[in-house]
């Protein structure tokens, strides 16, 4: 089942792909409906989408179209392939590159995909956004451990 942010196919085929590729820059997300972590995708892309309007959002299931994901070489699900100027330039497989948690933030999504030049972004490309907004507290009364004792350790007992 193919569909964009304003159409739904009733038959995936792949005219129905090649359409939506037909934008130069695409996000296509690569999607079984029983996957609980597509939906959690979903979720994330229909907020994206909304929000960047100069890209193209689509998704397409694996179940509807089989060939198409042997093709793209689509093996883990949920898959994002990310097009610009009309090839594939990236894939986010799973969610190890969104911080390796079911609860990654629509941030970290949009920050991910930009870094493949498909989206407008406006924030730092270098660094993933819950890095840079993520406050740091010292660690206090840290004492460094070793296999023979603690730094503080000056007893010259054996025992």
């Amino acid at each position: 089942e193919g569909t964009t942010a304003s159409t739904r196919s009733s038959r995936p085929s792949q005219s129905s792909f090649e359409a939506c590729k037909a934008s130069e820059d695409v996000v296509v997300h690569f999607f079984r409906e029983s996957t609980f972590r597509c939906k959690i995708v979903d979720k994330h892309l229909a907020i994206l989408a909304q929000k960047h309007v100069e890209t193209r959002f689509c998704k397409i299931s694996v179940d509807r179209a089989p060939f198409l994901c042997d093709r793209m070489k689509i093996r883990v699900l949920p898959t994002i392939v990310l097009f610009k100027d009309f090839k594939s330039k990236d894939f986010i497989v799973g969610f190890d590159d969104l911080g390796g948690v079911d609860d990654f933030s629509t941030e970290m999504l949009e920050w991910r995909i930009a870094r493949a030049h498909v989206i407008r972004y406006s924030g730092d490309l270098s660094v993933p956004p819950t890095e840079g907004t993520k406050e740091r507290r010292p660690m206090l009364n840290f004492e460094r451990k070793t296999i023979r004792g603690t730094a503080g350790d000056d007893s010259d007992d054996d025992y």
